[in-house]
Protein backbone atom coordinates (compact mmCIF):
# COMPACT_ATOMS: atom_id res chain seq x y z
CA UNK A 1 0.00 0.00 0.00
CA UNK A 2 2.98 2.19 0.91
CA UNK A 3 4.07 1.76 -3.10
CA UNK A 4 1.05 2.72 -4.33
CA UNK A 5 0.78 5.73 -2.24
CA UNK A 6 4.18 7.10 -3.35
CA UNK A 7 3.25 6.46 -6.82
CA UNK A 8 0.14 8.01 -6.46
CA UNK A 9 2.15 11.32 -5.05
CA UNK A 10 4.66 10.80 -8.37
CA UNK A 11 2.00 11.09 -10.53
CA UNK A 12 0.50 14.17 -8.79
CA UNK A 13 4.21 15.86 -8.95
CA UNK A 14 4.34 14.83 -12.79
CA UNK A 15 0.72 16.48 -13.38
CA UNK A 16 2.31 19.56 -11.59
CA UNK A 17 4.42 20.16 -15.04
CA UNK A 18 1.77 19.78 -17.34
CA UNK A 19 3.59 21.67 -19.65
CA UNK A 20 6.31 19.30 -20.57
CA UNK A 21 4.28 16.82 -20.35
CA UNK A 22 1.88 18.03 -23.39
CA UNK A 23 4.75 19.04 -25.40
CA UNK A 24 6.22 15.56 -24.84
CA UNK A 25 2.79 14.32 -25.76
CA UNK A 26 1.96 16.66 -28.58
CA UNK A 27 5.87 16.29 -30.21
CA UNK A 28 5.46 13.22 -31.90
CA UNK A 29 2.40 14.13 -33.43
CA UNK A 30 3.85 17.44 -34.93
CA UNK A 31 6.72 15.34 -35.79
CA UNK A 32 4.58 12.63 -37.86
CA UNK A 33 2.07 15.18 -39.79
CA UNK A 34 4.99 16.62 -40.74
CA UNK A 35 7.10 13.68 -42.81
CA UNK A 36 3.73 13.26 -44.02
CA UNK A 37 3.55 16.55 -45.39
CA UNK A 38 6.87 16.16 -46.96
CA UNK A 39 5.83 12.65 -47.91
CA UNK A 40 3.37 14.27 -50.65
CA UNK A 41 6.11 16.70 -52.10
CA UNK A 42 8.37 13.37 -52.22
CA UNK A 43 7.24 10.61 -51.68
CA UNK A 44 8.98 7.65 -49.68
CA UNK A 45 7.84 4.16 -48.31
CA UNK A 46 9.31 5.12 -45.38
CA UNK A 47 7.27 8.09 -44.76
CA UNK A 48 3.73 6.36 -45.23
CA UNK A 49 1.70 6.49 -42.31
CA UNK A 50 1.56 2.79 -41.67
CA UNK A 51 5.45 2.70 -41.23
CA UNK A 52 5.80 6.43 -39.73
CA UNK A 53 3.18 5.78 -36.92
CA UNK A 54 5.23 3.17 -35.10
CA UNK A 55 8.89 5.34 -35.68
CA UNK A 56 7.18 8.43 -34.09
CA UNK A 57 5.80 6.11 -31.38
CA UNK A 58 8.92 4.93 -30.38
CA UNK A 59 11.01 8.33 -30.74
CA UNK A 60 8.29 9.75 -28.64
CA UNK A 61 9.18 7.48 -26.10
CA UNK A 62 12.11 8.77 -25.02
CA UNK A 63 10.93 12.03 -23.60
CA UNK A 64 9.91 9.57 -21.10
CA UNK A 65 13.80 9.38 -20.32
CA UNK A 66 14.24 12.50 -19.55
CA UNK A 67 11.07 13.06 -17.92
CA UNK A 68 11.40 10.08 -15.24
CA UNK A 69 14.88 11.36 -14.73
CA UNK A 70 14.00 14.55 -13.78
CA UNK A 71 12.04 13.41 -11.05
CA UNK A 72 13.71 11.72 -9.42
CA UNK A 73 16.72 13.27 -9.60
CA UNK A 74 14.89 16.28 -7.73
CA UNK A 75 13.71 14.06 -5.03
CA UNK A 76 16.91 13.03 -4.95
CA UNK A 77 18.40 16.54 -4.61
CA UNK A 78 15.38 17.60 -1.84
CA UNK A 79 14.78 15.80 1.39
CA UNK A 80 11.88 14.37 0.53
CA UNK A 81 13.92 10.75 -0.17
CA UNK A 82 15.66 11.24 2.84
CA UNK A 83 12.84 11.20 5.06
CA UNK A 84 11.59 8.11 2.35
CA UNK A 85 14.13 5.75 3.63
CA UNK A 86 12.82 5.78 7.04
CA UNK A 87 10.08 3.63 5.69
CA UNK A 88 9.92 -0.37 5.72
CA UNK A 89 10.26 0.03 1.79
CA UNK A 90 12.75 -1.88 -0.15
CA UNK A 91 14.78 -0.36 -3.41
CA UNK A 92 12.41 -2.39 -5.46
CA UNK A 93 9.30 -0.67 -4.42
CA UNK A 94 10.81 2.73 -4.83
CA UNK A 95 11.90 2.05 -8.09
CA UNK A 96 8.46 1.06 -9.37
CA UNK A 97 6.68 3.79 -7.29
CA UNK A 98 8.45 5.83 -10.02
CA UNK A 99 8.02 3.56 -12.90
CA UNK A 100 4.22 2.72 -12.70
CA UNK A 101 2.99 6.74 -12.81
CA UNK A 102 4.51 6.96 -15.90
CA UNK A 103 2.41 3.90 -17.98
CA UNK A 104 -1.08 5.80 -17.93
CA UNK A 105 1.21 8.70 -20.19
CA UNK A 106 2.99 6.10 -22.29
CA UNK A 107 -0.26 4.68 -23.27
CA UNK A 108 -1.78 8.16 -23.67
CA UNK A 109 0.55 8.90 -26.16
CA UNK A 110 0.55 5.58 -28.07
CA UNK A 111 -2.99 6.15 -28.58
CA UNK A 112 -2.86 9.71 -29.49
CA UNK A 113 -0.35 8.56 -32.29
CA UNK A 114 -2.42 5.80 -33.37
CA UNK A 115 -5.59 7.91 -33.62
CA UNK A 116 -3.18 10.57 -35.87
CA UNK A 117 -2.37 7.57 -38.17
CA UNK A 118 -5.53 6.36 -39.01
CA UNK A 119 -6.78 10.06 -39.16
CA UNK A 120 -3.84 9.90 -42.23
CA UNK A 121 -5.10 7.07 -43.96
CA UNK A 122 -3.19 4.56 -42.29
CA UNK A 123 -4.92 0.83 -41.54
CA UNK A 124 -3.26 -1.20 -39.10
CA UNK A 125 -3.60 -4.62 -37.78
CA UNK A 126 -2.67 -6.51 -34.52
CA UNK A 127 -2.43 -3.70 -32.43
CA UNK A 128 -2.48 -5.55 -29.49
CA UNK A 129 0.80 -7.29 -30.80
CA UNK A 130 1.99 -3.74 -31.09
CA UNK A 131 0.90 -2.87 -27.41
CA UNK A 132 3.02 -5.51 -26.18
CA UNK A 133 5.86 -4.50 -27.81
CA UNK A 134 5.71 -0.75 -26.87
CA UNK A 135 4.92 -1.56 -23.68
CA UNK A 136 8.76 -3.76 -23.68
CA UNK A 137 10.26 -0.62 -24.92
CA UNK A 138 8.47 1.83 -22.57
CA UNK A 139 9.42 0.23 -19.26
CA UNK A 140 12.90 0.43 -20.67
CA UNK A 141 12.87 3.99 -21.32
CA UNK A 142 11.24 4.54 -17.94
CA UNK A 143 13.68 2.35 -16.41
CA UNK A 144 16.52 4.02 -18.01
CA UNK A 145 15.43 7.74 -16.95
CA UNK A 146 14.85 5.84 -13.22
CA UNK A 147 19.01 4.85 -13.60
CA UNK A 148 20.28 8.42 -14.52
CA UNK A 149 17.78 9.86 -11.54
CA UNK A 150 19.37 7.72 -9.55
CA UNK A 151 23.05 8.50 -10.31
CA UNK A 152 23.11 11.91 -11.96
CA UNK A 153 21.96 15.83 -10.85
CA UNK A 154 19.51 17.79 -12.50
CA UNK A 155 21.72 19.64 -14.65
CA UNK A 156 23.78 15.96 -15.82
CA UNK A 157 20.21 15.05 -16.28
CA UNK A 158 19.31 17.96 -18.42
CA UNK A 159 22.74 17.01 -20.98
CA UNK A 160 22.81 12.86 -20.91
CA UNK A 161 18.74 12.99 -22.20
CA UNK A 162 19.22 15.42 -24.50
CA UNK A 163 22.10 13.31 -26.21
CA UNK A 164 20.43 10.16 -25.87
CA UNK A 165 17.08 11.89 -27.68
CA UNK A 166 19.38 12.66 -30.26
CA UNK A 167 20.95 9.38 -30.40
CA UNK A 168 17.24 8.23 -30.36
CA UNK A 169 16.27 10.20 -33.19
CA UNK A 170 18.66 9.63 -35.45
CA UNK A 171 19.80 5.67 -34.71
CA UNK A 172 16.19 3.98 -33.82
CA UNK A 173 15.17 3.60 -37.69
CA UNK A 174 11.90 5.92 -37.09
CA UNK A 175 12.39 7.81 -39.80
CA UNK A 176 15.22 5.88 -41.92
CA UNK A 177 16.37 3.24 -43.00
CA UNK A 178 19.50 1.48 -40.58
CA UNK A 179 20.43 -0.95 -43.38
CA UNK A 180 20.57 1.86 -45.83
CA UNK A 181 22.85 3.86 -43.11
CA UNK A 182 24.77 0.75 -42.56
CA UNK A 183 28.44 0.08 -40.88
CA UNK A 184 29.22 1.36 -37.59
CA UNK A 185 25.74 2.90 -37.27
CA UNK A 186 23.96 0.48 -38.65
CA UNK A 187 25.17 -1.73 -35.78
CA UNK A 188 25.05 1.12 -32.94
CA UNK A 189 21.31 1.16 -33.77
CA UNK A 190 20.91 -2.02 -33.46
CA UNK A 191 22.65 -2.74 -30.32
CA UNK A 192 19.63 -0.50 -28.71
CA UNK A 193 16.45 -1.62 -28.92
CA UNK A 194 14.90 1.32 -30.52
CA UNK A 195 15.35 -0.22 -33.70
CA UNK A 196 14.49 -3.34 -33.01
CA UNK A 197 11.17 -2.45 -31.28
CA UNK A 198 10.52 0.18 -34.78
CA UNK A 199 10.84 -2.88 -36.71
CA UNK A 200 8.82 -5.58 -35.12
CA UNK A 201 6.07 -3.09 -34.72
CA UNK A 202 5.86 -2.45 -38.19
CA UNK A 203 5.76 -6.11 -38.94
CA UNK A 204 2.87 -7.02 -36.56
CA UNK A 205 0.83 -3.66 -37.72
CA UNK A 206 1.26 -5.42 -41.06
CA UNK A 207 -0.51 -8.01 -40.21
CA UNK A 208 2.67 -10.13 -38.87
CA UNK A 209 2.12 -12.25 -35.29
CA UNK A 210 4.56 -12.21 -32.19
CA UNK A 211 5.66 -15.39 -32.76
CA UNK A 212 7.31 -14.01 -35.87
CA UNK A 213 8.54 -10.94 -33.90
CA UNK A 214 10.03 -13.54 -30.97
CA UNK A 215 13.69 -12.84 -31.27
CA UNK A 216 12.61 -8.65 -31.38
CA UNK A 217 10.28 -9.65 -28.34
CA UNK A 218 13.09 -11.76 -26.21
CA UNK A 219 15.68 -8.69 -26.79
CA UNK A 220 13.40 -6.03 -25.71
CA UNK A 221 12.51 -8.56 -22.58
CA UNK A 222 16.00 -8.77 -22.08
CA UNK A 223 16.53 -4.54 -22.36
CA UNK A 224 13.51 -4.02 -20.25
CA UNK A 225 14.37 -6.86 -17.48
CA UNK A 226 18.23 -5.25 -17.58
CA UNK A 227 17.33 -1.97 -17.04
CA UNK A 228 15.44 -2.46 -14.05
CA UNK A 229 17.80 -4.25 -12.31
CA UNK A 230 20.23 -1.96 -12.99
CA UNK A 231 18.14 1.00 -11.77
CA UNK A 232 17.11 -1.08 -8.80
CA UNK A 233 20.82 -1.55 -7.97
CA UNK A 234 21.69 2.35 -8.57
CA UNK A 235 18.88 3.10 -5.94
CA UNK A 236 20.13 0.36 -3.48
CA UNK A 237 23.30 2.28 -3.91
CA UNK A 238 22.33 5.96 -3.33
CA UNK A 239 20.38 4.81 -0.19
CA UNK A 240 23.60 3.26 1.19
CA UNK A 241 25.48 6.73 0.25
CA UNK A 242 22.84 8.89 1.55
Amino acid sequence: MKLLGLADRNLKEISRDPISMILGLLMPIFILFLFASINKRVPLDIFTPELLTPGVIVFGYSFFIMFAATLLAKDRQSAFLIRLYTTPLRPTDYILSYILPFFPLLFLQTVVCFVAGLLMGATFTNLGAALVIFLLLGTTCISVGVLMGAVLTIGQVSAVGSLLITIISLLSGAWMDLKMVGGIFEQIGYYMPFAHAVDAARAVLKGGSLGEASSALLFLGGYALTTTTLAVIAFRSTMRKQ
